[in-house]
């Protein structure tokens, strides 16, 4: 590294321009570029000229560092004050401009004039310019680049916006899709919920609370129904608490008459399916939905009180499709209590009045099932014999229904056919079984007979699997007739039925009955007998003698006040007092029986289950 130094001496204007003018000569010896040249001389005035503000003298140091190595050399440019023996670095203010090469023939160029440096200096402004109108030419077309870019970007975010406004269509039209797709998943699982509670039952009253309870207050504030039977007109309404109405709408009028459904309301609904109606009278301020409830022909209207929110189109698909199953099930109740009322009305035909003979007194219940098909397989009944003896009989068809009513009238017939020989109880259920056997192969019964003598201590009896008889003795102690009973009649087993005898003096009872009155579900049947064993000890004598129909429902209640039945119950109750006039003794029963001892077991303790099958001797 060499270096060359020029030093000038500052005390006027004009020494500070030829100082300017000896940098120039430098810098443009040196080949600085125009733009580098005119920033260092433009600095370099400025200091010069802030010096000669301050007054003094100065010293302009102009040294050239050379690069040996290189090609290149840097111009250092110090200004200090003259009185100064050393330059003072703090202050030394130092200006560096670049060179491209070392300054040709440097100190030894003769310096410019004043005037050469002032033309200098506006060639410097010239070249300064000259370049500036260059790069604003650059900056303009980066600016027509720059304005086409941000239009471009101004369209990608339009582009970007319309984009994700779509989007955004898009992710609502989804999540109203799946909305309603779970609205309608929602309608659907009630519509099969409302069906299967609807189908459920087979009572029209219960069927129309539970629809009262289904729809109110979600599907409807409350609803009214208005039904109709073949012999005439019935109304029964139900609102939210199953309160009768009177009244019936315009609508539902119409949906009668026209058998469509009709919609009354302040405005049109368009509901699919449904007529429009002006507002109704009864409710002015809340929209009414009349649904025309049909099967294979009109049975009613169900009139709907709108909710808050109204009805809207999917909702009413529902409750129109609703009433449509509502029909259907309001129709199978009513075929269903017809035939109940058919086969009840057969059953109690066959029904006895119970004779009065001398030294007895009877009394006798029949009670259907509370719910459920199960009428028609039991019966009582009770006829005196050409010798004078009574019969008592007591008997259960297994089956319900019609043919059950039937098939316990043919038995009634020919255990009243069989009795005119005065044949003992064992010898007519021998001939029952045997024709039930051969007549009717797929139904059963079971049966009781008891033979009351005039005058006779004891009552002859026998069973066909049919639940023991439950006896009362003149000192109010109760016991069961538990010897084993025969199978059950229709059995496809050869049987003869043996005869028992048991102890009966006057003041003495006995109770027949059908399982329906001492079966429960879960527990077994002796519990039932026990209880019923209690209810008879609790019956007073003089009850039993002079009001034996009280006695009668003194042994039901205990036994079904907090019970629904499955099945019928019959209970027959026969009572011996001492005659009012002398009886005539028939001959003694010639026939082998097997008789009960008096001290046969009391009821107060467990009874044995005595429904199992008994022993029958087989006549080869």
């Amino acid at each position: 590294m060499t270096e060359t130094t020029h030093v000038r001496e500052i005390a006027s204007a004009a020494d500070a321009a030829r100082a300017r003018a000896d940098a120039d000569r430098i810098v443009t010896d040196g080949g600085a570029p125009a733009l580098e040249r005119a920033r260092f001389l433009t600095a370099l005035t400025a200091r010069l000229s802030r010096s000669l503000g301050q007054g003094g003298q100065w010293r302009l140091l102009l040294r050239v560092e050379r690069d040996t190595g290189g090609e290149g050399a840097l111009l250092c440019a110090s200004l200090t004050s003259a009185g100064s023996c050393a330059p003072d670095p703090a202050e030394t203010h130092t200006l560096t401009c670049p060179l491209p090469r070392p300054p040709a023939r440097a100190g030894r160029r003769a310096a410019l004039s004043l005037p050469e440096a002032l033309l200098r200096a506006d060639e410097d402004t010239a070249a300064v310019l000259s370049l500036l109108d260059a790069q604003q030419i650059l900056v303009q077309l980066h600016g027509e680049e720059l304005h086409q870019t941000n239009q471009g970007v101004l369209a990608l975010h339009s582009d970007l916006e319309a984009a994700a406004r779509t989007q955004r269509e898009l992710l609502e039209a989804e999540q109203r899709a799946r909305a309603e797709a779970e609205r309608a998943r929602r309608l659907l699982t009630f519509l099969g919920d409302a069906s299967a509670a609807i189908a459920s039952s087979l009572n029209h009253t219960a069927i129309l609370r539970r629809l009262s309870d289904l729809l109110v207050p979600d599907y409807a504030d409350h609803l009214d129904v208005w039904l109709f039977d073949e012999e005439k007109d019935r109304y029964e309404g139900y609102d939210e608490h199953a309160r009768p109405v009177r009244e019936h709408s315009a609508a539902a009028v119409a949906a009668a008459r026209t058998g469509r459904p009709q919609h009354a309301a302040d405005r049109p609904a368009a509901l699919p399916g449904v007529d429009d109606l002006p507002p109704s009278a009864l409710s002015p301020r809340r929209p009414l939905l009349a649904v025309p409830l049909t099967a294979h022909r009109l049975l009613g209207v169900l009139t709907l009180t709108a909710p808050a929110s109204g009805f809207d189109a999917d909702t009413c698909v529902m409750l129109l499709e609703l009433a449509r199953r509502v029909g259907v099930a309001l129709d199978h109740a009513h075929h269903y209590e017809r035939y109940r009322d058919t086969a009840e009305a057969l059953q109690r035909a066959q029904l006895t009045d119970l004779p009065a003979p001398p030294g007895l007194v009877a009394a006798a219940r029949y009670l259907p099932a509370t719910w459920g098909m199960n009428i028609g397989g039991d019966w009582y009944d009770a006829f005196l014999q050409p010798d004078g003896s009574l019969l008592a009989v007591i008997g259960d068809v297994t089956g319900h229904g019609l043919r059950a009513a039937v098939v316990m009238g043919q038995l009634r017939t020919a255990l009243r056919a069989y009795a005119v020989e005065n044949a003992t109880p064992g010898e007519i259920l021998t001939r029952l079984h045997h024709m039930l056997r051969h007549l009717q192969p797929e139904l059963y019964a079971t049966a009781m007979i008891a033979r009351f003598r005039p005058g006779d201590p004891q009552v002859l009896w026998a069973s066909a699997g049919h639940p023991p008889a439950v006896v009362r003795d003149v000192d109010g102690a109760v016991r069961v007739l538990d010897h084993k009973p025969g199978v059950m009649l229709g059995i496809p087993l050869p049987c003869v039925y043996p005869d028992h005898r048991a102890d009966l003096p006057a003041g003495s009872s006995l109770v027949l009955y059908t399982d329906g009155l001492v079966e429960r579900r879960g527990e077994g049947i002796d519990a039932g007998i026990g209880r019923l064993c209690r209810a008879l000890e609790a019956v007073s004598t003089s009850e039993l003698e002079q009001d034996p129909d009280a006695a009668a429902d003194a042994l039901l209640k205990p036994l079904l006040h907090d019970s629904e039945r499955a099945d019928d119950v019959c209970l027959l109750l026969c009572h011996t007092v001492q005659p009012t006039a002398p009886a005539r003794h028939a001959e003694a029963d010639r026939s082998p029986v097997h008789h009960e001892p008096p001290g046969n077991r009391s009821c107060r303790g467990s009874v044995e289950d005595t429904r199992r099958e008994g022993e029958c001797s087989d006549r080869t």
